[in-house]
């Protein structure tokens, strides 16, 4: 498995006067941040620290962590990146860290035929669709059941029933 530990988001300013601070969510949104007790100011959970208590506002979250109480001590923690552990998050079935995601070799299920390797994935609100290059271009695959027959994080390895038409100017 990969890290550990995982970019949850970024410290972007001070709010109010009594040690809370903005933060920029970079995962799914800022009410899926506020669920956390913990977050981590380094990517080996050494530096934790705990959640007083958050609040999503404005697609940002507004977080008061124990011990930082004035907005002096807030201010030093400004442009700092927060991780989350991935053993404080429970995924639902058929759902992954993007992180685990990118790299991932993507194949025929029927054919067996490979199309490439996941470069990047797009969140678009409907459902997420999964950007597959390989020497020669890129496509855009729809990450939805019709499409997506199995996902094997630890061989990283997926395969797929492609829609009508998205790998048909190949041959």
């Amino acid at each position: 498995m990969s890290d550990n530990f995982l970019e949850a988001g970024k410290i972007v300013n001070v709010h109010g006067l009594r040690g809370e601070v903005k933060i920029m969510p970079w995962c799914d949104g800022p009410d899926f941040l506020c669920e956390f007790d913990y977050l981590y100011l380094d990517r080996n959970g050494e530096k934790e620290v705990e959640i007083e208590n958050a609040r999503a506002f404005k697609n940002m979250v507004i977080a008061k962590f124990a011990g930082i109480d004035t907005v002096e001590e807030a201010e030093k923690l400004r442009e700092k990146v927060l991780y989350l552990s991935r053993d404080d998050v429970e995924l639902d079935e058929d759902t992954y860290f993007i992180k685990d995601l990118i790299g991932i070799k993507v194949s025929d299920a029927d054919t067996g035929k490979e199309y490439g390797v996941i470069k990047d994935v797009f969140q678009t609100g409907a459902n997420d669709v999964y950007t597959v290059k390989n020497e020669d271009r890129e496509y855009l695959v729809p990450a939805i059941a019709d499409v997506v027959v199995e996902t094997d994080i630890e061989n990283k390895t997926m395969l797929i029933r492609p829609l009508k038409g998205l790998f048909d100017d190949e041959d």
